[in-house]
């Protein structure tokens, strides 16, 4: 069956605002306008893929009143095709009391058949989620083939060479790459780009910072602490998770020490190539959390090691592009430092910044590196499908939509 695979709903003290007035506005730009583009006559109509599953529940409800884009395609296994959206999701509805009123008379379409959004949708947001990677990768190819770019949440196509894997902030000139994928599979409008994993938002911008700062870093060691949610629904047995954690989640620890490689690196020749560092050993381990994934992480830096105050400075200063456009997902911090010594709590702190924040603290030296921290981000919005509605918004803002 298609289905998303990372979700929850956020319980913090912070709330989601419920309203996308609440984000930022360019001054004397009209809201729903990228910055450097033409007023939009309408939205821009999306579809999204695996909508039933929990990924995909989340897809809808972000995008419910958002200023860009509008759900108006909606498509999932076959099991679930051919029923209305409101029926093909009754009693497993869980973004939420109410399914948002634009989506539940929605047809559901067979999500295998690429052809069917042809029309209906500008582009698609990938939840989707089947036993083979190699059938999501040519599922997805076949959306782009039809001339639908494909903004993924899946894994399929993280290591796919000329696939962008974005974390908006750091490597937004991945973007550049886009031009020769179309080129090499002779797509027209069609593309594919993709979000990393969840736990890599954790701690991927505080190690951006340092390194756009001057600062290499040699070696890392992460140990991950990741919520329930991660799992998808209904996850992990409560007997597994109660009074418990579990020190194995399959594949994650492959994906910590490998992705950031790929996010790190540049585009030659028509394709990414990976950073040569940092080297990094992880160890990730599921705890009983409903929301939030926090890392503590230990830093071997090169030659040249900053100062505490320095780090804390780089940090909070941080900004990128997404900031700089002024998207309507990005936080206007995306990192934040905390001095309590009892800080980052995911109860406390996943909500920070709309859920879009690297939320730090416990930065202190480290007996066998040079520094260590404990860093936390919420991984069904940053790590999920917020962060892949910021993708959308970055290629939009950069013009990657504008002949659809």
């Amino acid at each position: 069956m298609l289905q998303g695979k990372e979700e929850g709903l956020g319980e913090g003290k912070t709330v989601l605002a419920t309203s996308w007035l609440s984000f930022p506005q360019v001054k004397g730009v009209p809201r729903g306008t990228p910055l450097g583009g033409n007023i939009m006559a309408g939205k821009i109509k999306v579809g999204v893929l695996g909508a039933t599953g929990m990924v995909g529940q989340r897809y809808i409800k972000l995008l419910e009143d958002h200023p860009w884009f509008e759900v108006t395609y909606v498509a999932a296994s076959p099991r679930s095709a051919g029923q209305l959206y409101k029926d093909a999701v009754a009693n497993r509805w869980l973004i939420g009391a109410e399914i948002p009123a634009g989506v539940q008379n929605l047809m559901v379409e067979d999500a295998n058949l690429a052809e069917k959004a042809i029309g209906k949708c500008q582009f698609v947001f990938s939840a989707l989620e089947l036993p083979k990677k190699e059938d999501i990768k040519n599922l997805e190819a076949a959306y782009a083939a039809e001339g639908i770019p494909v903004v993924s949440n899946a894994s399929a196509n993280r290591w796919t060479e000329d696939v962008p894997m974005l974390v908006p902030e750091i490597n937004y000139s991945h973007l550049d790459v886009i031009a020769d994928q179309k080129k090499h599979h002779g797509w027209d409008k069609g593309f594919i780009a993709v979000k990393p994993n969840c736990s890599l938002q954790t701690y991927m911008m505080p190690i951006h910072a340092l390194i756009q700062a001057g600062y290499e870093i040699k070696r890392m060691v992460v140990t991950t602490l990741q919520a329930t949610s991660g799992a998808g629904y209904p996850g992990v047995p409560s007997f597994d998770m109660i009074d418990n954690i579990v020190p194995f989640i399959g594949g994650e620890e492959e994906k910590t020490e490998k992705e950031c490689l790929k996010i790190l690196g540049t585009v030659k020749d028509g394709k990414i190539e990976n950073a040569a560092g940092p080297i990094v050993s992880s160890t990730c381990t599921r705890v009983p959390v409903i929301d939030g994934h926090t890392a503590c992480v230990s830093l071997e830096f090169g030659d040249k090691k900053p100062s505490m105050e320095e780090i804390e400075k780089i940090w909070t200063s941080y900004t990128s592009v997404p900031q700089e456009l002024k998207l309507p997902s990005a936080p206007e911090h995306p990192i934040v430092v905390r001095h309590e010594e009892n800080r980052p709590q995911p109860r406390r702190d996943r909500e920070t910044e709309k859920g879009m924040a690297c939320v730090i603290g416990r930065l202190r030296p480290c007996n066998v590196f040079d520094i260590k921290f404990v860093a936390l981000s919420h991984n069904t919005k940053r790590g999920a499908a917020l962060g892949g509605i910021l993708n959308a918004e970055l290629l939009k803002a950069k013009g990657f939509f504008d002949n659809l």
